[in-house]
């Protein structure tokens, strides 16, 4: 069966899917994931209604907040990511800034109004169906984590889950990277969401060859500026490398959450919140 298409938004280029004097949001889509890219000034909010139906995540890339749900409230600054449980939410921007928010497809609401909603009007091939993780330790509450506190020695990749997603927040790059280190890979069954905050990248595209020789597709090289977003299907060999000078940011999401990168002692930040599935049980 051949692979769908990857999906290239660059926010830069399109007019944002909700625009207000203090509040501008680029809202792009996978098949279990919505992305909102929001662009904020003092005094603007964000709310979600009772009829948010699973947790979402906000990191906070530059500004200053305050999350309010039913029955608690966190303030939060630049460099901190934080889990929102189901119902109720509204987001108050205290400093003006910008926030990455992330949902499961759940959000159908949103899904609607991705730029590249089209593209998910029927199933995707070869993705899993969005299965939810076991419950939280403690239950839903609000759950804040400062990013930079879990950094470690060697690894570039900082990662976080929830019941239905996971977010690698990277290390910024200061120069190019070093092309003959690059990390071809591909994906059996799930979508990789590819966040470009800062930078100019260069995504790397290998396409499956399968018996029908009318199938095959050439390579892709995709450059794209930020903030933008790449979909890139399963079964689609790739990696990426930031090509310009400076601060280069990106941001890797997942839905569900990865159990390859979960059973890896150590590599999820949050584990000790977030139980990893019975796979015996559930077949995952």
């Amino acid at each position: 069966m051949p692979t769908g298409n990857p999906s290239l938004i660059d926010f830069s280029e399109i007019a944002p899917q909700i625009d207000t004097p203090l509040l501008r949001a680029w809202i792009a889509r996978g098949a279990n994931f919505v992305t909102c890219h929001l662009s904020v000034h003092k005094g603007a909010s964000f709310l979600r209604s009772e009829s948010q139906s699973d947790e979402y995540m906000v990191f906070v890339t530059e500004g200053a907040a305050t999350i309010e749900t039913a029955t608690e409230t966190c303030s939060v600054a630049r460099g901190t990511l934080t889990i929102v449980p189901p119902g109720r939410s509204e987001i108050r921007i205290d400093e003006a800034g910008s926030l990455v928010l992330l949902f499961s497809s759940q959000a159908s609401d949103l899904g609607a109004l991705a730029a590249n909603a089209a593209s998910y009007a029927e199933p995707v091939k070869n993705v899993a169906p969005l299965v939810s993780w076991p419950m939280p330790r403690g239950g839903y509450k609000l759950r804040s984590y400062r990013v930079d506190e879990h950094t470690r020695e060697g690894s570039n990749m900082r990662i976080f889950r929830s019941r239905n997603l996971m977010l690698n927040i990277m290390l910024p790059r200061q120069a190019p990277r070093d092309t003959s280190m690059l990390s071809p890979h591909a994906h059996e069954d799930f979508e990789q969401g590819s966040v470009a905050l800062k930078g100019t990248w260069t995504h790397h595209l290998r396409f499956p060859w399968t018996k029908d020789l009318s199938e095959w597709r050439d390579d892709e090289h995709l450059k794209t500026g930020s903030p933008s977003l790449l979909v890139i299907p399963p079964q689609v060999i790739h990696t990426s490398h930031n090509v310009s000078q400076g601060d280069a940011w990106l941001l890797d999401i997942f839905a569900p959450p990865r159990l390859d990168f979960s059973k890896r002692p150590g590599m999820i930040c949050n584990a000790d919140d977030y139980p990893m599935p019975d796979t015996e049980e559930t077949g995952i």
